[in-house]
């Protein structure tokens, strides 16, 4: 799968391949939320019209009002009918005309977790895709919508949706409720007129305003893990093959992004393909890791121990499906406004975008250069 741009807002060329699992990397506002919207986009279309359509979004077939409603109110900018230009697995995309002549295909391919997910929860409960202004970027309102029909039609009242033996393995249980939850159990509570989402514990109903930053950024990701992983021997969704996720590590402690990353491979196990964005150079780590494992042919418990697992085996046959997957990185420029691939993740590369891996680790190395002058200079000082 290949998606490339040219002079989409901040992007002058994005030549994006895909593996079973992609990471974009870059610092804010270099497009790469742009790109996977465009990949939801090129997908999606027919999905999307017919959703905007039913909720009685109108663009009038013309690309400024569509981009409005679907990037988000002020984004009509980023096209340039001379300029602009999108090729899809090598093919021309005509996006004037493929905005203004309805799709067939209305069959949703993509799932995608937005980085404002905390915003779909009100009150702990999920917004309704109406509950937002139409200049709201229709992934956030897409996304709450889901969440909002997952709770109220395939969870019973006072059902505990933390912890939750249908949708997840008890190994993640274990170690979210190490990383996440500790003893609270996160609940449906209908004892109000409006039902919210509360958490459990021994001493009564905590409302979601006091929840920590970690719990309230948590439980919008995971009930969305939570659809991608129905309660069937049917391993995904539908006719969902894509997954986009993006800074799957907002608001969370290291130990819960390991979680998280292992719950990710869940999804590229079960079939999907996944793509994140990041500003979190543990999750680059990960994946140089998991490459060096499996170019080394490693054993499936050496993966686990990456991540603090245990070597069970539910966990091992995970493994050893993800030491079979292809993983790739791309770096978004601020300078040149290009993507480059770096998907080797080279520590020892001389340009920033592989040496750097995006601009993630340059703190550090600039930590250990400036603390390895100074012992250089202690030692001189004592010879003195």
């Amino acid at each position: 799968m290949h998606l490339k741009l040219a002079n989409v807002g901040q992007i002058v060329e994005a030549d994006l391949r895909f593996g079973d699992l992609t990471v974009f990397v870059g610092p804010q506002a270099t497009g790469k939320s742009i790109a996977l919207q465009f990949l939801k986009l090129m997908v999606d279309a027919g999905h999307v019209q017919d959703e905007l359509s039913r909720y009685g979004l109108d663009w009038s077939g013309r690309v400024p009002e569509f981009f409005d409603i679907y990037f988000g109110e002020g984004m009509r900018s980023l096209w340039d009918d001379e300029q602009s230009a999108v090729t899809w697995n090598s093919k021309a995309i005509d996006v004037p005309k493929l905005v203004g002549r309805r799709q067939r295909n209305k069959d949703e391919s993509l799932f995608f977790i937005p980085a404002q997910r905390v915003l779909t929860l009100r009150d702990g409960w999920p917004r309704p895709f109406t509950d937002y202004s139409p200049g709201d970027p229709f992934a956030v309102r897409e996304y709450s919508e889901r969440l909002r029909t997952l709770v109220e039609k395939e969870f019973g009242a006072n059902e505990n949706l933390f912890p939750q033996d249908r949708r997840l393995k008890k190994e993640f249980r274990d170690m979210l409720e190490r990383s996440v939850f500790a003893k609270f159990r996160l609940q449906v509570d209908k004892s109000r007129v409006q039902k919210r989402l509360v958490l459990e514990t021994s001493g009564g109903s905590l409302p979601y305003m006091v929840w920590s930053a970690g719990q309230r950024e948590f439980v919008p990701l995971l009930l969305g893990l939570y659809w991608l992983m129905p309660p069937t021997k049917v391993s995904r969704r539908g006719d969902i093959e894509w997954v986009v996720l993006e800074e799957l590590e907002m608001g969370l402690h290291p130990r819960a992004i390991s979680v998280l990353l292992l719950m990710v491979l869940e999804l590229v196990a079960r079939g999907y393909r996944v793509c994140l964005s990041t500003h979190s150079p543990q999750i680059l780590e990960a994946v140089w890791a998991l490459r060096h494992l499996k170019a080394n042919g490693a054993s499936p418990s050496s993966l686990l121990a990456l991540f603090g697992a245990p070597s069970t085996h539910p966990l091992q046959k995970l493994a050893e499906s993800v030491m079979t997957k292809t993983f790739r990185v791309h770096y978004f420029d601020p300078v040149t406004g290009r993507t480059k691939d770096i998907s080797n993740l080279d520590p020892d590369a001389e340009e920033s975008g592989d040496g750097g891996w995006g601009g993630l680790t340059e703190f550090s190395g600039r930590a250990n250069a400036a603390v390895a002058r100074a012992v250089a200079n202690s030692g001189r000082e004592a010879e003195r």
